[in-house]
C-alpha cells in the first residue's frame, strides 16, 4: 500500500474521478459529506485540509480526507459540521491505522460522525450513535396522496395545518431547489437567531461559515449539489433548508422557519416536502443526522450508525489530546442520553439564550434540527 498526501483543491481530474467511482461502489460512502467537492470547500475556507490517497500497484483505491493543524493534532474533514466521516475506498480494501496516521503527519485523530463500515478504525471508537434515515419512494399522483401513503399518522395534522397556513398567509407554494440567495441569507438570520436563543453557540457568527455555505450553495456536481428549500405561503418564505445532494442521499443539515408562524409547525412541513421532491428527484435516502428528536423519531424509516472517537499513535500530543477531548465529549453524551438530564441542560441553555438575546432584535426561528 503506498500513501501520497495532497490538497484537496490540487487533485487532478483523474483522482477526482476515481474517487467520485469509489463513492458510487458502495452505498456506505454515497453521503455528499465524502465527495471531494466538501473536502475542497473546507481546505478553502477553514483552512489545513488534507487528503491521503490509497494506492495499490499504482492504482488509487481509497481517499482519507482530514484536517490537520501544526501540532499533528487531525481530525476528521468538516468535523462540527460534517454528519458523515469515513475514509472512502473500493470493497475490500484494507489498510493499517498506524501506517495511515504516520504517513499523514497525525498523532491523533478525532471522528465524531464515522461510518460503522470502517472496520480498521474499530477499536478507536468510544460510542457509536444513531442516524436516523428517512428511505425516499417514489410516489405517484399529488403531494398530498404521496403523503398519506408514507405517513398516514401524520398526514391529517399536517394537511390541516398547511391549509390553514395557506388561508391565513396566502396559497402555499413549495421549491425544491431555489436559487435565490437573498432566501438563503434569510435562513441564515433564522438559524442564527435560533442559535442564540437556545443557548448553542451560533455557527453563523462564524465568517468561514458563512463563506462556507454560500459557496457550496454555488456547487453543482453530480456528486455534491448544494439544495436550498423553500416553503412559500404567498410570497412569503416560512421555511427554509440547505443541504446538500449527492445521486442518491440527501444530506439534511441547516433547517429553520419563522417564529411568528411555529403553531402552524413549518419545519415539519418543510421536512415531508424535502422527502416528497427529493423521492421524485431521484434520490433514495434522506440522511436526518445523528441526534434524538421526537420529529425524527416520527419519519425515520430505519437508523445508519455513526461512531466517535480517537485514533492514535504513541505520542505525547496524542495523550495530551485524548484527555482533554474525551471527558467533554463523554459529559455531553451522558447529557444527551438521559432526559432526565438533558431537559434541564436544555431549558438552562434556553435561558442563557433568552439573557443573551435580550435587547435585541430577533429575526429568526429555531428549526426542528438543533446542530
Amino acid at each position: 500500500m503506498e500513501i501520497t498526501i495532497h490538497r484537496p483543491e490540487e487533485l487532478g481530474s483523474s483522482l477526482l474521478l476515481a474517487w467520485h467511482r469509489v463513492m458510487d461502489e458502495s452505498p456506505d460512502y454515497a453521503n455528499p459529506f465524502l465527495a471531494p467537492e466538501f473536502a475542497a470547500g473546507i481546505d478553502r475556507y477553514r483552512g489545513g485540509a488534507h487528503v491521503a490517497v490509497l494506492h495499490e500497484r499504482g492504482e488509487p483505491v481509497g481517499f482519507f480526507p482530514y484536517e490537520r493543524n501544526s501540532l499533528g493534532v487531525g481530525r476528521a474533514i468538516g468535523l462540527g459540521l460534517s454528519d458523515c466521516q469515513a475514509l472512502v475506498h473500493r470493497p475490500g480494501v484494507t489498510w493499517d491505522t498506524q501506517e495511515l496516521l504516520r504517513a499523514c503527519g497525525l498523532s491523533v485523530f478525532e471522528f465524531d460522525h464515522l461510518v460503522e463500515e470502517q472496520k480498521p478504525f474499530g477499536r478507536h471508537v468510544t460510542g457509536t450513535f444513531a442516524s436516523p434515515a428517512i428511505d425516499l419512494k417514489v410516489g405517484e399522483g399529488t403531494y398530498a396522496e404521496w403523503l398519506r401513503g408514507a405517513y398516514p399518522g401524520l398526514a391529517k395534522t399536517t394537511l390541516k395545518k398547511e391549509r390553514r397556513l395557506g388561508r391565513d398567509l396566502g396559497e402555499m407554494r413549495f421549491v425544491y431547489d431555489e436559487r435565490d440567495p437573498r432566501v438563503l441569507r434569510t435562513l441564515m438570520r433564522w438559524k442564527s437567531a435560533q442559535y442564540r436563543r437556545t443557548g448553542r453557540m451560533d455557527r453563523f457568527a462564524r465568517p468561514w461559515i458563512v463563506d462556507l455555505v454560500d459557496h457550496l450553495f454555488r456547487v453543482r456536481e453530480e456528486h455534491f449539489n448544494g439544495v436550498l428549500s423553500v416553503l412559500y405561503a404567498g410570497d412569503r418564505p416560512v421555511a427554509a433548508h440547505f443541504g446538500p445532494t449527492s445521486r442518491t442521499l440527501f444530506a439534511a443539515w441547516f433547517t429553520a422557519y419563522d417564529p411568528e408562524l411555529r403553531y402552524y409547525s413549518p419545519g415539519l412541513i418543510m421536512h415531508l416536502r424535502m422527502a416528497e421532491a427529493a423521492g421524485r428527484e431521484g434520490v433514495r435516502l434522506m440522511d436526518l443526522g445523528r441526534g434524538d428528536k421526537e420529529w425524527k423519531d416520527w419519519l425515520k424509516t430505519r437508523e445508519l450508525r455513526v461512531g466517535e472517537g480517537f485514533a492514535t499513535r504513541p505520542h505525547p500530543m496524542a495523550t495530551a489530546h485524548r484527555l482533554w477531548r474525551r471527558p467533554v465529549r463523554g459529559l455531553r453524551n451522558t447529557v444527551l442520553a438521559h432526559p432526565r438530564l438533558r431537559d434541564p441542560a436544555d431549558r438552562l441553555l434556553k435561558t442563557v439564550g433568552t439573557l443573551r438575546t435580550s435587547g435585541r432584535p430577533d429575526s429568526g426561528a429555531a428549526g426542528p434540527r438543533a446542530r
